[in-house]
């Protein structure tokens, strides 16, 4: 004997709330995004000195190492320029900048300078002294004027310093 079934209707799907969601989501969405602005310095690394380098007198290797008291500045090859000591406020970035600014006026070709920072260095300090060394403000102009930053040594290699023995 045969069953009879009844006959169901096919369903039909309905999507017309589904895309009233999504165009009122996808504008909501996207004027809530963040777009944020990335940017890059380019670093190099400071290459291993197989040997003695090769002496010039006009050769200028800049380091400027961070030491949890001061700032030195100095060259590879012909020593220490000038000890920084901090002032009340943290690390004479000031200073350091002036100073910066003597340094490229006697080595106006020279475009490399390295930083070293003992393993203890906050990130903050040791991108203010990459942007000291980079560029400068001249004195006598208003820094807030467009254009009034000047490039220094904008080639910066990073790396570890020696660290410091705590002087008793």
């Amino acid at each position: 004997m045969r069953i009879r079934r009844p006959r169901k209707p096919v369903a039909h799907l309905e999507v017309t709330a589904f895309i009233n969601v999504i165009v009122v989501l996808v504008p909501f969405l996207l004027s809530t995004a963040v777009f944020s602005r990335l940017s890059v310095i380019e670093l190099s690394l400071p290459a291993k000195n197989s040997g003695v380098e090769q002496l010039k007198v006009d050769d200028l290797k800049l380091e400027v190492v961070i030491r949890p008291d001061a700032l030195d500045v100095g060259d590879r090859i012909g020593g220490l320029i000038q000890h920084i000591p901090n002032n009340a406020q943290g690390y004479d970035l000031a200073s350091l900048s002036t100073l910066i600014q003597q340094v490229k006026a006697k080595f106006p070709d020279t475009r490399t300078a390295t930083v070293l920072a003992q393993p203890n260095t906050s990130y903050d300090v040791l991108v203010h002294v990459m942007d000291s060394v980079r560029e400068g403000i001249p004195a006598g102009v208003d820094p807030h004027a467009k254009g009034a930053a000047v490039e220094l040594f904008p080639d910066i290699s990073i790396g570890d310093a020696p660290i410091s023995v705590a002087k008793k």
